[in-house]
């Protein structure tokens, strides 16, 4: 008989620390990385890449359509920028569409894109490699 109310005992022992530990866990708040948000301009900027369906064709970080080129970096790119963006928004050339953006709305996405950039590389080939198989990426 003193076995069982010692085990009884135990387990209400336990499951009592197991509620205050999901009490404790499930309760406080969550501190996640703040998130960035984008400019007023970059999301109406972000608007006319969905509404245009950009991403049918570019990516970014990889991902996305691969008729056009990647353009999570054009803007930073010291060969290209905002400007060189800009000029092929309406352009028409090999297999890209011709769109008749106004300058407002090329400004917009050059906004959009300028964004993207700012929140890393890609490829980024600045990285190191553990031998435990841990990878450390440089970022923005």
């Amino acid at each position: 008989m003193e076995t069982k109310i010692r085990n009884r005992f135990i387990l209400g022992g336990l499951v009592l620390l197991f509620m205050v530990y999901n009490i404790f866990l499930y309760t406080k708040p969550i501190s996640a990385s703040p998130v960035q948000y984008l400019s007023d301009n970059a999301l109406k900027g972000e608007t006319l890449w969905q509404e245009n369906n950009c991403i049918a064709c570019h990516q970014f970080y990889g991902l996305g359509g691969y008729l056009g080129p990647d353009l999570t970096n054009i803007i930073s790119n010291p060969k290209k920028g905002a400007d060189y963006a800009k000029a092929f928004f309406n352009s028409g050339i090999k297999s890209m569409p011709k769109f008749n953006f106004s300058e407002k709305e090329k400004k917009l996405l050059a906004s959009f894109l300028k964004e993207v950039d700012q929140t890393g590389f890609y490829p980024n080939r600045d990285v190191e490699f553990e031998n435990s198989g841990w990878v450390t990426i440089k970022y923005k």
